[in-house]
């Protein structure tokens, strides 16, 4: 649904801008239209499906049943940014249009506070990473989505952080799940002692994740609090005080993780029979990913430089005056520095008091989910399937078939004959030969239709097939004239040999014949038409004006048809050969199988031929 969404907005963007140039839109967007408005819609719920953002969040905890290292890419780092990607180029010139902002920024903050909320009494390690995820999307989202100069770079360092961070506590939970063959971090006991350095590097991790320094995802979060209190757009007060309640939430699901994974705790903390002490150690191999991983982390942190031309090049590149500078790990002391001891204050305490605030998820989970939204949905949408097609879909191919050229004639037949005017420069025959040759056929066509015995209904409509042939003749178009006879030809041997297995004659039923007759006869009004505006709509000369001249000097052959099938478009006419190769391969294949015999019944029946016992 996103997917379609986003297409649908895309074109009536590109239709609206008159190009499909993402660059030439952003530098020049067009008018703030009632189509532009419904595009930019569509387009951010594309944006919103793609990168789980409320209420289409619940996808991405589900698809935690891949792999580990499947997990660590695609859902931190590269699938899972696609919306935000788009949001981050589309809202340095949409921003300010329409319902843009609050709604990104709405979306974008409640997917934060409902992840991070989740995340904090999630049981599964890699679940709790998951919802992580989708609270940090909504962080992005809020970053890239407002348009703001000041918050681009505070986004670039988020969305790196994020990426290295994750993808590494990913393969954690995998060292972990696949030494202790548990990820419930109620079994877990004891493992930060079993193995120290697996337990570092995720304290390392996590608190990137928190924005506790000196890590990259605190630079990110110190530019994203001094980007919101420098931002003048409507709103920026209120989403300054989501991002800081979304980060005490961030700060307090990552001691969680710590805590479930590593710490030692007391059988009545856990409930469950403790798995930690004698798990095997992790070979070195297994735990490098993450720890290079963590060294990254520590090295953007402490040693900003090395990241800062990316993040500036970054940060430019999507909002063209964005306030970028260098990264420094020593923040000034203000309001933002002020700003994350609250965070980091308030998380720990939160995180103490985890068990006071369990009555509150419960009741959090009474409340309609979005996944059971979802199941209703499909379940509601099959149900009116169902009906539909119990309706329109009953087995009868003459009500079929009206209803196809009934749509044909009402939608792109109506627009043809309003838009477009007919050519006034027509000429009925080009000789008295092909006159008569169109009498013949016109003729045989009505036959066809009058006529109430199969063999003749057939033969008719060979034969209009057949003039066609001879108008190409006329035309001076043997080879397609021959084509046109092949395919005629056979077209009347397998009808011949089908109608040998039905009724020699057949009736049609007078009721509803009138308006089958009107129907047919709009259809052939409406293709004339179609043929005659399509044959004068020609404003550029064609390409094959030239194809004459091509023939001799480059391809050294008189014949133009030939050079054209193996030089012009060669490429072409090796396609169809190999359509018909496949096509000859598959029926020889379908015949052949026909005549093997099954092996059972063969083996059973030679065995009984032979007086044995099968």
């Amino acid at each position: 649904m996103g997917g379609l969404a986003l297409l649908g907005g895309l074109v009536l963007l590109a239709q609206s801008a008159s190009t499909t140039r993402l660059s030439e839109i952003l530098a020049d967007p067009p008018p703030t239209t009632g189509v532009v408005i419904a595009a930019l819609l569509l387009v951010l719920l594309g944006a919103f499906t793609k990168s789980a953002q409320v209420p289409f969040h619940f996808w991405l905890p589900a698809a935690m049943v891949a792999p580990t290292p499947v997990s660590g890419y695609l859902h931190s780092a590269t699938m899972v940014k696609a919306g935000v990607y788009l949001v981050a180029r589309f809202a340095p010139a949409f921003a300010a249009v329409g319902p843009w902002r609050p709604l990104v920024l709405t979306v974008g903050l409640a997917t934060m506070l409902l992840g991070a909320w989740r995340a904090l009494f999630a049981d599964d390690l890699k679940q709790l990473l998951a919802l992580s995820t989708v609270s940090q999307l909504g962080f992005l989202m809020v970053l890239f989505g407002a348009g703001s100069p000041e918050l681009a770079e505070a986004g670039c360092l988020m969305l790196l952080a994020h990426a290295v961070g994750k993808a590494a506590l990913f393969m954690v939970v995998g060292v972990i799940d696949h030494q202790a063959h548990t990820r419930d971090l109620r079994n877990l006991s004891g493992l930060g002692r079993r193995m120290p350095v697996l337990a570092v590097t995720a304290t390392v991790l996590a608190f990137s994740v928190a924005g506790v320094g000196p890590v990259v995802g605190f630079l990110g979060k110190e530019h994203a609090f001094d980007g919101l209190l420098e931002s003048h757009f409507a709103g920026a007060t209120a989403v300054l005080v989501g991002v800081v309640a979304g980060s005490v939430l961030t700060f307090a699901y990552s001691m969680r993780f710590l805590w479930g994974a590593f710490a030692t705790k007391r059988s009545s903390e856990s409930g469950h029979d403790a798995v930690g002490p004698a798990v095997p150690r992790a070979t070195p191999l297994f735990v490098a990913p993450a720890i290079v991983l963590g060294v990254a982390s520590v090295a953007f942190g402490v040693a900003p430089s090395l990241v800062t031309g990316l993040m500036n090049e970054a940060s430019l590149a999507i909002q063209p005056d964005a306030v970028v500078g260098a990264l420094s790990l020593i923040p000034h002391l203000g309001t933002a520095f002020v700003l994350s001891i609250l965070v980091i204050t308030a998380g720990s305490l939160l995180f103490l008091s985890r068990r006071a605030m369990e009555p509150w998820d419960r009741l959090a989970h009474r409340l309609p989910a979005a996944s059971h939204s979802y199941e209703l949905t499909i379940r509601a949408l099959n149900r009116v399937a169902d009906t539909v097609t119990g309706i329109v879909q009953h087995g009868s191919l003459p009500l079929y078939v009206t209803v196809v050229l009934f749509t044909f004639l009402a939608l792109p037949g109506v627009v043809l004959l309003s838009e477009t005017s007919l050519p006034t420069d027509l000429q009925l025959a080009d000789s008295p030969m092909q006159a008569a040759v169109g009498v013949i056929v016109i003729g045989a066509a009505l036959a066809t239709a009058l006529s109430r015995r199969r063999f003749a209904a057939v033969l008719a409509l060979g034969a209009t097939g057949y003039g066609i042939a001879v108008l190409w003749v006329l035309q001076g178009a043997p080879d397609l004239a021959i084509t046109q006879l092949l395919v005629e030809t056979v077209t009347v041997v397998v009808f011949v040999l089908v109608l040998r297995q039905l009724p020699d004659s057949f009736r049609a039923p007078r009721r509803g014949q009138l308006t089958r007759v009107l129907i047919a006869g709009l259809v052939g009004v409406m293709m004339t038409a179609f043929v005659l505006v399509t044959t004068g709509a020609r404003v550029a000369p064609p390409v094959s004006s030239s194809y004459a001249e091509l023939a001799v000097e480059e391809a050294g052959g008189k014949n133009v048809v030939n050079v054209i099938l193996v030089d012009l478009r060669a490429f072409d006419t090796l396609g169809e050969i190999t359509v018909l190769l496949v096509a000859a391969l598959g029926i020889t294949s379908l015949v052949v199988a026909a005549r093997l015999p099954r092996s059972g019944a063969a083996n059973a029946e030679a065995g009984r031929n032979a007086g044995e016992s099968p």
